[in-house]
């Protein structure tokens, strides 16, 4: 029954990250409200001179029969509808709203006549037409021959309304090329599932310690099978690791895995590395766009670098990664996160050593997941000894798996106290 409630609990937080994704398109739609408005429109002689109180996209015109008339349609504007006299070869000018996207302005013929001309000043807030007058039979060709076009200049030109909008937002599919690994636990997908990241691999050793050689991949590799290890003793949820040997991802595969098996919470373990020898203790960052400090940032731009060996960018990242879309959706994921890291600070008291301002935030790829709550645990330095001495020991690996055992199994209890 405990674990029948953790799954509802699972689909009440899902459902409530589709509404937060549905409000965000509602409230982020676009404004349909058309970028100029025609203000007025002069007739001199034989020239018609539409003003504009913005930006338009285009114009076009095109002659009609019965009666003689002159249509000139504007994409991207509107038009309050009314009429007024002219004069000359324009009898009565009349407006109105001919799409929702599309002004219409008519020009009603006292005599057979097409556009000769038309140019645009150059703020694009006025287009001059040129009439001629014609006889009949040449009105009558024109009328087959179809619309004249007219478009600002470049500088001064409104983008068209888009067409289409769904207020469902997609998130980012994570790419389907890595294997999804091994599940471990009871097999019961009512139970949360933890993805436990080690971090680096491969051709990738993250931070060499200088007292013993020890890399970081393997430090990070090692912890995280203590923590599946501890989890898998309580039994109350199930468990992957990103990866089981010495192999390489890129960090979109990392959080991508996470995504793709609809993980409930993702562990990215590392351990750091510091000039001065004598910095020790572990921190916790969850995802933020402003790192909290210098260090933060610093640690950030060098973790996502993992991607680039030899100038080439292996993750691909597309430009809209850190878009509106992170801010938009990953409000809640983030707030889940930093709930977390302060359960991990606390059940790890006495049993492991934090450095001053523990839970820190910084822009971390791996922790980019919008719909997986995500914290990226740096479990010490091995630029220090004691904390070397710690990390690589069976001992400290146990106590350290131990406390965030405790903190994931509070976190999932709290989720279910919430619903």
């Amino acid at each position: 029954m405990f674990f029948n409630w953790i799954n509802e609990v699972k689909k009440w937080h899902k459902a409530r990250m589709f509404m937060m994704l549905s409000l965000a398109g509602l409230l982020f739609a676009p404004n349909f409200a058309y970028a100029g408005e025609v203000s007025r429109v002069e007739l001199r002689g034989h020239d018609v001179t539409l003003h504009f109180d913005g930006l338009i996209t285009q114009a076009s015109g095109f002659t009609l029969e019965g009666p003689d008339r002159i249509a000139i349609d504007i994409k991207g504007a509107t038009a309050h509808k009314g009429a007024h006299g002219g004069n000359g070869l324009v009898r009565t000018i009349r407006k109105g709203q001919f799409s929702p996207d599309t002004a219409r302005i008519v020009l009603d013929l006292d005599r057979p006549a097409t556009i000769g001309s038309g140019r645009f000043s150059k703020n694009g807030r006025m287009l001059t037409l040129s009439l001629i007058e014609t006889d009949r039979s040449r009105f009558a060709r024109l009328i087959k021959s179809g619309r004249k076009q007219f478009l600002p200049p470049l500088n001064f030109r409104a983008k068209p309304p888009r067409k289409q909008y769904s207020v469902r937002v997609p998130l980012p599919k994570a790419k389907p090329a890595v294997k999804l690994p091994k599940i471990y636990g009871p097999n019961d997908d009512s139970r949360p599932l933890v993805i436990i990241d080690a971090g680096h691999g491969g051709h990738d050793p993250g931070a060499i310690s200088p007292h013993g050689g020890k890399r970081e991949k393997d430090v990070t590799l090692a912890i995280a099978k203590a923590m599946r290890d501890e989890l898998l003793k309580k039994g109350r949820v199930r468990v992957a690791l990103t990866r089981e040997n010495d192999r390489f991802l890129v960090l979109q595969e990392r959080y991508g895995i996470a995504r793709r098996m609809n993980a409930d919470l993702f562990i990215s373990v590392h351990a750091d590395a510091a000039g001065n020898e004598d910095a020790n203790g572990a921190t916790v960052y969850t995802l933020a766009e402003a790192a909290s400090d210098r260090e933060a940032a610093r640690l950030a731009a060098r973790e996502n670098k993992a991607d680039i060996i030899n100038g080439i960018n292996l993750g691909d990242t597309p430009d809209d990664v850190n878009s509106i879309l992170i801010d938009l959706t990953q409000r809640q994921t983030m707030n889940l996160s930093a709930d977390f890291a302060k359960l991990v600070l606390r059940e790890g008291r006495g049993n492991m050593t934090f450095r001053t301002n523990s839970h820190r935030f910084a822009s971390f790829v791996v922790l980019k997941a919008p719909d997986v709550p995500s914290v990226l645990l740096e479990s010490g330095y091995l630029t220090n000894e004691k904390d070397v001495d710690f990390l690589t020991s069976s001992a400290g690996r146990d106590k350290l798996a131990k406390s965030v055992a405790n903190a994931i199994n509070v976190y999932f209890a709290r989720q279910l106290a919430m619903r």
